[in-house]
């Protein structure tokens, strides 16, 4: 049996830790990563209402990370690997039928002042970080914080439950929200997402100078490679940021070091389909075709690494997958201006461990640069000053018996990944069936949070979600789509999208995360009736 880990500890056990310790009760630091880095499958592995929500409800689901880490790093098994469960059949749906979503009501917004917080306050909360740091419970500093009955300061204390496990400390913080939300219904169970799902709900403002420099210093005590990517001037709403559950991925290109993180996976072996046999034909993958070259991404291994470097039809990609969103793109990463090229070489993508609404938030390694997950464009960093946006190509979700009929010369990643491991069919065992794992606020209600849905922009700019089970069956009833110069045609059993002909750059996503990134977006057929 692995040593046991707890990510989520008191920030003064992290601090005696040292350095990147995302780290654990017992065992030493190199097992430590090594249990890291093959049993941390998740999109950032918290899993918060996996949390049990024991406790305070915000803590890891150790004996999942254990049961993952055991099952991965037990390679000289010679029994077969269980079998993946079967894909279920997609039933059809009638366009015509399309069932709703479920508001979600969080009460009224409290009211709250405008301008900056109070010496007096700012003060309060970094000695609430200093006295947490030296294990100390800050009573009369959160005292202070309290008296002002300034909302916002939700916002901080919530960042901080999100690190403080359960003890005295965590129930001060969980009392100064209550008293600062006094009218919201916060879940004791897993006060620290109920607190951040009301804040977002609500759209809750804060003074964005002094609540960056916050987050910075919180977050830098955790591992000080983050601080150096919270900075000003950026697009990112750093209210929306917090901990996915492991540390950053800064291994350079091609590495395959052990780290306490999700690591990536570049330029994977690849063989042909005929020797694909070890993937069931039940089982999903992401397939990319570009310049006329296929290749299938098993569900399974994105599931382990959630980011692939990659070189396909004579072009570089870089691929993320957020578990939690249903979401791989594909993103052409050949297509900087040369000054860049040489400043900072292939851009090589990577998972920070940090979450936006629960999305992945993913950053170009070499500029430390935020790229936006869903749009491709830089958020921060000197490639967000250039203005570097990266390109999509299309991902098609398929199963891979339907992919490797549709395009029999296509390659698979190899069954090890190239990197001599072994997977399981089925890393997260349903950790996301039963709906987000993190706080995502509230969701538009047009349709439910996980429905899957076909995100494309439209000729006119304007964001479109196809629904993916009506598109589907009407496209098998020899039906056209066609909707703003995007077509939409079958590939594989999944669907994909079209502009005059050519790959529109679409991939399919859960319907929270789609409609978080695009609040203006237009649903098929919803919006498109008579």
């Amino acid at each position: 049996m692995p040593a046991k880990f707890r990510f989520l500890l008191p920030l003064a056990a992290l601090a005696v830790v040292g350095a990147f310790a995302l780290v654990a009760v017992t065992g030493d630091e190199d097992d430590q990563a090594a249990e890291t880095a093959d049993g941390a499958s998740a999109d950032e592995t918290q899993d918060a209402d996996d949390a049990a929500e024991s406790d305070d409800g915000d803590a890891m689901d150790d004996d999942a990370m254990d049961d993952d880490a055991e099952s991965e790093t037990e390679t000289d098994s010679d029994d077969d690997p269980a079998p993946a469960p079967a894909e279920p059949e997609p039933e059809p749906v009638d366009p015509d039928n399309i069932t709703p979503g479920v508001a979600r009501d969080f009460g009224p917004a409290p009211e709250v002042p405008d301008g900056d917080w109070s010496d007096e306050t700012t003060a309060a909360l970094d000695q609430v970080l200093s006295l947490l740091i030296s294990g100390t419970t800050p009573t009369e500093q959160i005292r202070t914080i309290v008296a002002s009955e300034d909302a916002r300061l939700a916002w901080p204390i919530a960042d901080l439950l999100r690190f403080i496990g359960p003890g005295d400390a965590n129930q001060t913080l969980v009392g100064a929200v209550q008293q600062l939300l006094s009218d919201a219904e916060i879940d004791l169970f897993s006060p620290w997402g109920s607190t951040t799902d009301h804040l977002i709900a609500w759209d809750l403002p804060v003074p964005e100078d002094q609540y960056l420099s916050f987050k910075r210093d919180l977050y830098g005590e955790i591992e000080p490679k983050w601080a150096e990517l919270f900075t000003d001037g950026t697009d990112i709403d750093w209210r929306h940021v917090g901990w996915g559950g492991v540390g950053i991925d800064d291994r350079e290109f091609g590495s395959n070091d052990l780290c306490s993180c999700i690591p990536a996976l570049d330029n994977p072996a690849v063989t042909p389909a005929s020797e694909g046999d070890w993937y069931p034909d039940d089982a999903l993958i992401f397939g990319l075709e570009i310049n006329g070259e296929s290749r299938a991404y098993p569900k399974n291994i994105m599931e382990v690494h959630e980011m692939v470097n990659d070189t396909l039809g004579g072009r570089n990609i870089g691929m993320p997958y957020c578990t939690l969103c249903g979401s791989a793109q594909a993103y052409f990463t050949d297509e900087l201006p040369d000054d860049l090229v040489d400043e900072f070489g292939r851009p090589t993508f990577r998972t920070s461990g940090l979450l936006i609404r629960s999305n992945k938030m993913m950053f170009e390694r070499n500029s430390r640069s935020f790229i936006d997950t869903f749009r491709g464009d830089a958020a921060s960093g000197p490639l967000a000053e250039a203005g570097v946006v990266f390109n999509q190509t299309s991902v098609v979700t398929a199963t891979w018996g339907d992919w490797k009929e549709a395009h029999p010369e296509t390659t698979i990643v190899a069954e090890d990944g190239g990197i001599g491991r072994s997977y399981e069919l089925d890393p997260l065992d349903g950790r996301d069936d039963n709906g987000p794992i993190f706080p995502i606020g509230d969701v538009d209600p047009r349709l439910p949070v996980q429905e899957p849905v076909l995100g494309v922009i439209g000729e006119s700019g304007q964001p479109i979600a196809f629904h993916v089970g009506a598109a589907t069956t009407v496209l098998a009833n020899g039906e056209e789509i066609i909707i703003d110069g995007i077509e939409i045609r079958p590939d594989a059993g999944g669907v994909r999208a079209l502009r005059d002909g050519q790959d529109a750059g679409g991939h399919q996503a859960f319907w929270f995360a789609w409609s978080q990134f695009h609040p203006d977006t237009a649903v098929w057929p919803l919006d498109y009736r008579g």
